[in-house]
């Protein structure tokens, strides 16, 4: 913990005592003051009794949400989409809290690992146990997700972060999610990607794809071979929202994937991309596409109970248009033979069956609704509905377009029907849509449809060609698929002739920076200003020349394999030094030098190396990342140190441990070894069922006397729990260390100077320094090496001499701040 920090918690500590003294109500009045208001505009503050109590913690003030809507039950029950003598299990499933349900994720084998860690350990601990006098029934695996690795309880997320018995859960829980091997995502949400059929080769655009827990699957799916760093496909995640393109980051850099681009654009008007093929330019198309729309969500009535006074069926009048014109510009970008899935958690057929009817209706044949009905056995589904009405939100109802009023002509469009023609609703077979409803299965309301493409579009019979395209930075009128709304072939107009001599010079000049920054494998943000609007502007991403001097000693260090693509290395400065180096798949850098002034790119690439001033000494200034490690293990031929599971236990559970401590081979092993950046490997023994039987890769860092892990905490707890070693009351412990005040660090400091040896005295220093700096050095990717702490151990001790004296403490708090990278 950082002195900041400390002086923040003592703080706090001293205002909970005086509010004690006054008869304030302890932590609840840090919480909230006599001054603060809740979102309602009602004051959190003391009884007026003033005996310091409080209302009971953050719920006195919140009127309850009563669930019902008589407009909602009256819709859906003229509807029929629920089976005669179900309506009263929908409605009472619909007021019940959604079940907790979590996915385990990542690399196959480690995620198998997790699957026997939970049903062994953490589900076991859940027999018979009651909270707030409601038996906990043990987690059930989802009978229709493969390889149980889908698993929902009766617990509500509320339970879960309240309750004392749960706390071990729920802390195992949290810190796997945060480091990707467990996703917290609905159940129905799991459903679209598993019918997308992914298969590693394939390339896919998830088309509103934030939050993105149906990103992380589609990147799963990507790396189901874990032997394989740089899978053929790649997904490219979009998101019209540019703060949720930032949620959306976050949720794929936990799978360290070299696949996956985040890029910020309107779904409805995504650009048409170019990719070389063998020197020759082409137009992107996607072998699979995600097609989750944004919609009224009333099938999520259980989680979002504010559903329940808002809903109206203006919502899905409203936003009718939109999801059409997002579906139709997925099924253009989508190659022949492609599969889209359209999906939405609505339940309204205007949102659903009325948007697939009119996308195969305007196709005439180049789509048809794919057959599931055997795909994802054990889900319980109803079919997709072919009769509907369309009623407004003060309950009038229509059956025709044509009985709609001319005044109420905006509001209802002709697309929001179903087809008269009972040949054509025939051949279009909606009943192969999916409708899931949430009294079947404990779940969420969910619709999904399949599309297969099975040729062009007939307003595309051609499919589009790259044209030579007008500037964009003069301003002139061009319309392009990646702009028109109805996403046609690339058309340029015609420019006038006294035009024609501007336009030449602006297209060579245009030309030049192109070539040039494609020379220069610089993919900068496009130049119009539109896009600089909103959001923030995004570094460029550059990549390393072929001749760069940079790699060349990495490449040595590592001894790199000749295979090791190079090419794909990247940086985000054109400037000053490299501090990081990223990388991505090969079709994916393809994919950002073709189309830097089309696309804006939020993300893209996992890092790889880490700049490390020390390891210049040693011959190689950049540092292994852990986040890319298992990405660049296949490629390394050197500095590995094979490790077994009682060293990999001192690694993760000491900061930095003497040489001394591991076993005798791995002593043998980095005696010879040069100090700097090393990986540590460890390898399961078939014979030792009972130990980790998946393998663990690791960045690690060798110094004079001692060796240590450079690995992100969580993930450290996450190798601890799979190697059977209980963390929980470690946290604890933890916990209660930094609550220790700065006065009793200091006397242990004076005890260590006066009654250790040399080498005792030297590692309680670096324990100490690294105490300083915080938790923050363990759980940030960027790490400070051993050999900076080492560095610094001596001006340490020299100022720790003089620690009464306010220049020491502070030069050492600074010493400190240094080591970080």
């Amino acid at each position: 913990m950082g002195r900041r920090a400390r002086d923040r918690r003592r703080q706090q500590q001293q205002q909970r005592q005086e509010r004690q003294e006054r008869g304030g109500g302890g932590d609840q009045a840090v919480r909230a003051g006599p001054g603060e208001v809740k979102r309602g505009g009602e004051r959190r503050g003391r009884r007026a009794d003033g005996g310091g109590a409080f209302l009971q913690g953050w719920a006195g003030g919140y009127p309850e949400i009563v669930k019902e809507n008589e407009l909602f039950e009256r819709y859906y029950r003229e509807l029929g989409i629920v089976p005669a003598g179900e309506w009263d299990a929908f409605m009472a499933a619909l007021r019940e809290p959604l079940p907790a349900t979590l996915r385990i994720t990542g690399y196959r084998s480690h995620a198998k690992e997790i699957l026997h860690c939970l049903k062994e350990k953490y589900f076991r601990e859940l027999q018979d146990l009651e909270v707030d006098g409601q038996k906990v029934e043990m987690p059930q695996s989802l009978s229709w997700y493969p390889e149980e690795l889908a698993w929902h309880t009766n617990l509500s997320r509320k339970i879960l972060r309240k309750s004392p018995q749960l706390e071990k859960f729920h802390q195992f829980l949290v810190s796997e999610t945060e480091c990707g091997n467990i996703s917290r995502q609905e159940a129905v949400s799991m459903i679209p990607p598993l019918l997308l059929n992914v298969s590693p080769h394939h390339k896919i655009l998830d088309m509103c794809a934030a939050p993105g827990s149906k990103t992380a699957q589609l990147i799963e799916m990507l790396h189901a071979d874990m032997n394989v760093p740089f899978p053929n496909g790649f997904v490219i995640a979009n998101d019209v929202d540019n703060k949720r393109c930032y949620l959306l980051v976050h949720q794929a850099k936990r799978l360290n994937s070299p696949c996956i681009m985040v890029v910020n654009h309107d779904a409805s008007s995504i650009p048409n991309l170019q990719i070389d093929v063998d020197g020759r330019k082409e137009i992107l198309f996607y072998d699979r596409i995600l097609c989750d729309v944004p919609c009224s969500g009333d099938g999520t009535m259980r989680k979002n109970i504010d559903v329940w006074k808002k809903w109206t069926t203006q919502n899905s009048l409203q936003l009718h248009g939109l999801q059409l014109r997002i579906a139709t510009r997925g099924v253009e970008q989508l190659a022949e033979g492609g599969r889209m899935v359209y999906s939405t958690c609505s339940l309204n057929p205007i949102e659903n069956e009325a948007v697939i009817a009119s996308l195969l209706e305007k196709s005439q044949g180049a789509l048809e609704l794919a057959d599931v009905s055997s795909e994802l056995p054990g889900l319980k589904r109803m079919p997709g509905i072919t009769k509907w009405k369309v009623m407004l939100k003060d309950g009038q109802w229509f059956e025709e377009w044509k009985d709609v009023p001319s005044n109420r002509q905006t509001q209802i469009r002709p697309t929001m029907f179903p087809v008269k023609d009972e040949e054509k609703l025939k051949a279009m077979n909606l009943e192969r849509c999916l409708r899931i409803l949430p009294h079947h299965q404990n779940t969420g309301g969910f619709f999904v449809a399949v599309l297969i493409k099975k040729s062009p579009m007939p307003w595309n019979k051609r499919q589009p060609k790259v044209h030579q395209k007008l500037p964009q930075r003069t301003g002139d009128t061009e319309v392009t698929a990646a702009n028109s709304g109805n996403g046609s072939d690339c058309i340029i107009e015609e420019p006038t002739l006294a035009d024609n001599e501007e336009s030449k010079k602006m297209q060579e000049l245009q030309n030049l920076d192109t070539e040039q920054n494609k020379k220069e494998g610089v993919c900068g943000p496009p130049p119009s200003k539109k896009m600089k609007l909103f959001g923030f502007k995004e570094d460029p991403f550059v990549f390393l020349p072929e001749d760069d001097p940079l790699f060349l000693p990495i490449q040595k260090f590592y001894a790199l394999d000749p295979s090791f693509p190079k090419m794909n290395l990247l940086t985000r400065t054109q400037e000053g030094k490299k501090r990081q180096l990223y990388m991505v798949s090969k079709e994916l850098r393809n994919v950002l030098l073709n189309n830097s002034e089309k696309m804006k790119v939020i993300n893209t690439g996992i890092k790889v190396w880490s700049r490390n001033s020390d390891g210049e000494q040693f011959g190689c200034a950049f540092r292994l990342a852990q986040e890319g490690i298992y990405t660049l293990y296949p490629f390394i031929h050197a500095r590995i140190i094979n490790v077994c599971i009682e060293d990999v236990k001192i690694l993760l559970t000491q900061e930095n441990p003497f040489l001394s401590k591991f076993s005798s081979e791995t002593q043998k092993k980095v005696k010879d070894m040069a100090m700097g950046s090393i990986v540590l490997k460890y390898d399961p023994d078939p014979e030792k069922p009972h130990d980790l039987q998946c393998p663990i890769v690791l960045c690690g860092w060798q110094g004079k006397t001692s060796l240590r892990a450079f690995v992100p905490k969580n993930e450290r707890l996450h190798y601890l729990r799979m190697m059977g070693v209980e963390v929980f009351k470690a946290k604890r412990k933890e916990e209660e260390l930094e609550d220790k005040t700065e006065e009793e660090v200091q006397h242990r400091l004076v005890q260590t100077e006066e009654g250790m040896d040399v080498e005792d005295k030297e590692h309680d220093l670096v324990t100490k320094m690294e105490a300083e700096i915080g938790e923050e050095s363990s759980q940030s990717p960027v790490k400070s090496s051993a050999m900076e702490i080492e560095n610094k151990i001596e001006d340490l001790d020299q100022s720790s001499k003089n620690a009464n004296t306010p220049v020491s403490q502070e030069g050492k708090d600074t010493d400190a701040s240094n080591v970080k990278d």
